[in-house]
């Protein structure tokens, strides 16, 4: 009979690889070094960045900052996005960008309420149950409104000689570095003989992306930098609709170098700002579709600014973004805690270090925003976009543990913001106090389900039993948990 091993809290546990990182390892692995040893961090960091020599579906990089991500394949955009829908699909997601179909029933939460026996008296959930027992209109508009919106698609434009569009198995040598020091995407390959460099990486602390082109297909016309913009999809792991243009109006105001978008979806509006080196011009094809070339270059370099209101302040160089991006990285990697398994005999130890150090530029780029991350971050929809909150504790709370608390504040404040709502919620319900949601959105409303109303979590006291300090749950949060 096979022992049974006992389970160790996580908290235990991280903790535990916290201080070994900071001390370091013997050769054995076992003591640690001489006091004031220091782990050199940029050989850490960057013994695990990311090299791709081939494409692969499941296996698209992002650059980002917790607020927005960008997620392209090999070729450093999004060239090829059908090639990754059966794996992980390519997106452009941020933490405002949302959409809401028309709800011209005027569908509420108090449609979808059924009451259930608690505790010897009647208590309404938001089961959503109709009388087929499946979820009812009500209730299926209501789950899959608002959801996440993909923000607008930025790919390469490939044709062949003889003017086709290329396809991923066209692409020859490819070689597509992730810096995790810089934060730099840095993406090769060839096409028809000729060498292309795409350069990607996003701004620290606005949601723009900048990217930088190299080919002499450029001034051939055969390569170009395309954008286009969907409607929204209520589909559960689906953040674009790229089935219905009348739906949604793109508004373009193109003058020099610089191309202003107007995105209007129904209700929801939000604005793009496109800037492009000199040579470089944008061109409609569509009303949704654009292209950015460069006819008589060989290097193009675009910003691509996303944001929910008209952009006042102008757009950096690409230089500018790249210097900074370093910078951000460069504070990011020397600060907090750092683990080096590099003198480790066991034979699980590199690839242990692999996993801890990019995890740690995933958690950042996806969970570090200002409001709790969905179970699939930015990098595309799971749960039309929601996020769930008893899943906040497993995104976040390393954070403090790796002495980065503040990257964990950001979306814990969230909880105030809506904390009408969820004592609201209690009150339907007969309860004193708060009834967080389990699946939800920026506004705080519950997703009717047979599961998850159900579920009561105790959301904040998460954070707290799992090693954040206490004085600054206290000092933040304590009228939430009263």
């Amino acid at each position: 009979m096979k022992k049974r091993r006992r389970a160790v809290p996580a908290g235990w546990l991280v903790s535990f690889v916290l201080l070994q990182g900071v001390w370091g390892a013997g050769p054995g692995g076992g003591s640690p070094v001489a006091a004031g040893a220091r782990i050199d961090r940029v050989a850490l960091v960057s013994r695990h960045n990311v090299v791709l020599k081939r494409p692969d579906p499941l296996t698209p990089l992002s650059v980002g900052n917790g607020e927005f991500a960008f997620t392209a394949d090999i070729t450093g955009l999004q060239t090829f996005p059908a090639y990754h829908e059966q794996g992980t699909p390519l997106g452009t997601l941020s933490q405002w960008g949302w959409h809401s179909l028309p709800n011209p029933q005027g569908y509420r939460m108090a449609d979808v309420l059924e009451e259930y026996e608690v505790a010897g008296r009647r208590v309404p959930y938001a089961s959503g149950r109709g009388p087929t027992r499946e979820y009812s209109p009500a209730a299926e508009w209501l789950r899959a409104n608002p959801h996440r919106l993909d923000l607008g698609r930025i790919g390469l434009r490939l044709t062949r000689s003889d003017g086709t569009p290329a396809t991923i198995e066209d692409l020859a040598n490819p070689l597509q570095t992730l810096d995790l020091w810089t934060g730099l995407l840095c993406s090769r390959f060839e096409w028809e003989g000729a060498p292309v460099r795409v350069l990607t990486v996003c701004h620290p602390t606005r949601d723009l992306l900048a990217v930088q082109v190299e080919s002499s297909l450029l001034g051939q016309g055969r390569l170009a930098v395309s954008l286009a913009f969907p409607y929204g999809s209520a589909e559960w792991r689906v953040a674009a609709d790229w089935n219905r243009p009348d739906r949604h109006v793109t508004r373009a105001r193109i003058a020099g170098h610089q191309a202003d978008f107007t995105r209007i979806l129904d209700a929801d509006r939000y604005h793009v700002r496109v800037l492009c080196s000199a040579g470089g011009r944008t061109e409609a094809r569509t009303q949704h579709e654009y292209e950015i070339g460069c006819p008589q270059g060989r290097s193009l370099e675009i910003l691509l600014a996303f944001a929910p209101a008209e952009m006042a302040e102008p757009l950096p160089s690409f230089d500018t973004v790249r210097a900074e991006a370093a910078e951000h990285w460069h504070q990011f990697w020397m600060s907090g805690g750092a683990i080096d398994f590099s003198a480790c005999a066991d034979p699980r130890a590199a690839e242990l270090e692999r996993r801890v150090v990019l995890s740690r530029y995933l958690t950042v780029i996806q969970c570090a925003g200002s409001r709790p991350p969905q179970e699939t971050g930015l990098v595309h929809n799971s749960w039309f976009g929601k996020f769930h909150l008893e899943m906040h504790w497993w995104h976040a709370v390393h954070f403090a543990l790796w002495d980065r608390l503040p990257l964990l504040e950001q979306s814990l404040a969230w909880y105030g913001s809506i904390l009408p709502q969820a004592r609201a919620a209690a009150e339907v319900q007969g309860y004193r106090g708060v009834r967080w949601p389990k699946m939800t959105a920026p506004d705080g409303r519950d997703s009717p389900s047979e599961v998850g109303v159900f579920l009561a979590h105790p959301a904040l006291a998460y954070f707290h039993n799992g090693g954040t300090p206490e004085a600054v749950v206290r000092r933040r949060f304590s009228a939430l948990g009263q």
